[in-house]
């Protein structure tokens, strides 16, 4: 490009409208520009923070091997994958096992031990209706109407179990707002206003809250718990004169022990701190301290009664994103500090993939990542002690985060079962943030908490493993049930209760 040419295309702008050759021109030089800017990235990994340009394999990635074939798998799911589909076992119409062999007449047939199997997908709305015509009679002397019986299995009410689930999980599971859906059922025939979706969710919420109630029970009796929040907005919210705060926030609690996850979903105006502090108080007193795994912000550590403690545990991967933030302009310093976390992400994958239990994992990490954050340690230090790095730029404040938090962040080293990062209360608020996105508000706190409701119980299954559509449908089924004995009505052990109950 001639900048002098670009100058007077630009002066000459001032005075009179471009002509068509100079738009041309300035349009190309900015094109060309356009093109020389690096491309947003996506990820965060550091082959993509950093480039890969010198040929060299970042730490903690593991390089390709040459020696494997190029063919991974056809990528299509097996039947196997289609756990909740009904299974149909169709037998053989004219040969049994044992029968003579049709073909040649000398041998005999055995049934084989895999059989062969044939997946069908149909499409469906995802709320169907069925209008029932029940002949009437009417007697023409006495006047009495005779109305022919419904059929067996039609239950009084006009939305089932199912529709209530249904609308639930495409709602605050998927994110799909009330007048979308109303749109989508409306194409195909069959109406649903907004307003009656709201009823039908509201009035299973309330049947199904003791589940989540016991929910909260049980997630205070974790070994860890991990919390965050995100903000939301509530149209409609009352707020005392005396009250300072504007925010409305949704904080998700994630909370794990042996063998179980449970995520909870609180909205309000309480921070993450507080709704953990509300969900401790219910914790036994003979348990030992959890440890506590958030950002390094103040509002997400509970202010907790005296005689109650935390083992307070920062995340690794809010440090390391400091640097990914400031990585192209301080790139070897960058790269120094992420190929040394990597090998730390290396050891806990190594650690996970070969099922350490935590007293296993604390010493494995011990012998190996020790020594790796211990020289990461020195390094940052020399850092300032040697003037290498000036404490008000980016990567100053980067290395200043990490040293401020050095012993909440490297609590793995010391306690066994804590965790390196939050990744997984950051996953579990994504369910907030969807709706937050495709539902813009909740209308007033009331519907705000009962979506915490459903949002709890749809990602607690999740987590499990458990088919969250079949579990909001048992819960509304054995409501009654569910009032006495809600521990018995958990997504890890209701098919043990389901399977008691049938005869």
């Amino acid at each position: 490009m001639n900048l002098e040419e670009l100058d007077r295309v630009l002066d000459g702008a001032r005075h009179a409208p471009l002509s068509e050759a100079d738009c041309n021109q300035l349009k190309g030089a900015l094109h060309a520009l356009a093109a020389m800017l690096a491309p947003p990235r996506t990820t965060e990994k550091t082959s993509a923070v950093l480039g890969g340009s010198d040929g060299s394999n970042t730490a903690g990635e593991t390089p390709p091997d040459t020696q494997a074939s190029g063919k991974t798998g056809h990528g299509r799911n097996g039947a196997e994958a289609f756990g909740g589909a009904p299974k149909v076992e169709i037998a053989h119409q004219k040969l049994a096992h044992g029968d003579r062999c049709p073909e040649c007449g000398k041998g005999n047939v055995y049934g084989q031990k895999e059989p062969k199997v044939l997946v069908r997908i149909v499409g469906q709305a995802p709320l169907a209706a069925t209008v029932y015509s029940l002949e009437r009679l009417r007697c023409g002397a006495c006047g009495q109407v005779f109305t022919a019986p419904e059929p067996e299995g039609v239950g009084p009410e006009k939305y089932d179990e199912t529709a209530a689930a249904m609308i639930a999980q495409l709602k605050y599971g998927s994110g799909t707002p009330f007048h979308r859906l109303e749109q989508l059922e409306g194409q195909l025939g069959i109406p649903l206003p907004a307003a009656t979706q709201w009823e039908i969710v509201e009035e299973a919420g309330e049947l199904i809250k003791p589940a989540r109630d016991e929910l909260i029970r049980q997630a205070a009796q974790g070994e860890v718990v991990h919390n965050d929040d995100t903000s939301m907005r509530v149209l409609r919210r009352a707020r005392e004169p005396s009250d300072e705060r504007t925010g409305v926030f949704t904080s998700g609690i994630v909370s794990t022990g042996q063998g179980w996850k449970i995520a909870l979903f609180f909205t309000g105006r309480q921070h993450a701190g507080e709704n953990l502090a509300d969900v401790l108080k219910r914790r036994a007193a003979e348990l030992p301290s959890p440890i506590q795994m958030c950002d390094a912000l103040s509002r997400n550590v509970p202010k907790l009664p005296s005689g109650v403690e935390i083992l307070l545990a920062n995340c690794l991967a809010h440090g390391r994103r400091q640097f990914v933030e400031v990585a192209a302009n301080f790139p070897e310093q960058c790269r120094h500090v992420l190929e040394m976390l990597g090998q730390v992400y290396g050891h806990d994958a190594e650690a996970r993939e070969r099922d350490l239990q935590p007293d296993e994992r604390l010493r494995f990490h011990q012998e190996r990542s020790g020594p790796v954050m211990d020289q990461l340690h020195q390094w940052l230090e020399a850092q300032f002690a040697e003037h290498k790095t000036e404490p008000n730029s980016g990567l100053g404040k980067a290395i200043q985060y990490l040293l401020r938090h050095w012993r909440p962040l490297t609590l793995f080293l010391r306690q066994a079962g804590a965790p390196l990062d939050n990744n997984i209360s950051e996953r579990a608020l994504k369910r907030a943030v969807l709706h937050r996105k495709n539902a813009l508000f909740y209308r007033t706190l009331n519907g705000a908490q009962v979506g915490d409701i459903y949002m709890t119980l749809i990602h607690t299954c999740q987590l499990c493993g458990a088919n969250s559509f079949d579990y909001l449908i048992e819960l509304q089924r054995h409501a009654t049930e569910l009032l006495v004995q809600p521990g018995k009505w958990m997504p890890w052990n209701y098919r043990d209760t389901l399977a008691q109950l049938r005869p």
